[in-house]
């Protein structure tokens, strides 16, 4: 497996449409919810999985439940919340 930045990998899925899929935004759920190579953050744990269990991975979705159960309902909301977000910008 390769290592990346993770402002790199952030911003590759904004390069080219076709690049984006539901491997890379799981990984970035990975990413964030295990804190490798970042400060562990599940807001955007979240938003990554939500993304990507909306493209079709249902690991993800999975995921994305086991850590909402940590989360507080604003947390979860602000994830949803840039989940939208970066759906309309990109």
């Amino acid at each position: 497996m390769a290592r990346f930045e993770i402002g790199g990998a952030e911003m590759a899925p904004m390069g080219q449409k076709s690049a984006v899929n539901a491997d890379n935004f799981f990984e970035l759920g990975l990413t964030f919810a295990t804190g490798r190579d970042v400060t562990t953050d599940l807001v955007a744990a979240h938003k990554w999985f939500n993304l990507a269990a909306m493209k079709g991975n249902h690991e993800a979705a999975r995921y994305r439940q086991e850590i909402a159960a940590e989360m507080s309902g604003s947390q979860v909301a602000e994830a949803q919340r840039a989940a939208r977000e970066w759906l309309r910008t990109h």
